[in-house]
């Protein structure tokens, strides 16, 4: 059911993944092809909003803004897991796999290889602050519209 809220979180979440994956643009080696990178962060970034965040207006503005804090490590972690997925997959076209065992074990090396782009002051500073503020304006929609 379409409410104001997930609305509200939805569309918050996906500028905020989008500009994090700005931010982290910055920091992967030179030469990477981005392609659809911000775009895809910010579509996990409005399902988050959407399924996670949006549900749970309607407590108090302390668990709002827990639950924003919530939502920022849960796109973060499935933008990793998605971007990790995506390059094993690409791996694996490769033939740099033995078998899928292998190519999952990697896919976690990538994971930790790619969650570590994450934990940079700036990036983790839009992360943390932005997804509180997520929580307490999702929560002030909800409250708003309701």
């Amino acid at each position: 059911m379409p409410t104001a809220s997930k609305l509200v979180a939805g569309i918050y979440f996906a500028v905020l993944a989008w500009f994090a994956a700005e931010l982290v643009k910055h920091y992967l080696p030179d030469g990477t092809q981005f392609g659809f990178f911000s775009y895809i962060a910010g579509v996990i970034g409005l399902l988050t909003g959407w399924l996670f965040m949006g549900k749970r207006a309607g407590d108090t503005m302390a668990f709002a803004m827990s639950y924003g804090f919530s939502a920022s490590v849960i796109l973060s972690f499935w933008n990793v897991f998605y971007f990790a997925f995506e390059e094993m997959i690409h791996r694996s076209m490769n033939n740099r796999y033995r078998g899928p065992t292998e190519a999952l074990m990697a896919m976690v090396d990538l994971m930790r290889e790619y969650g570590a782009f994450i934990f940079r002051p700036d990036v983790l500073f839009i992360l943390v602050v932005g997804g509180i503020f997520g929580g307490w304006l999702t929560e002030h929609a909800g409250r708003r519209w309701a």
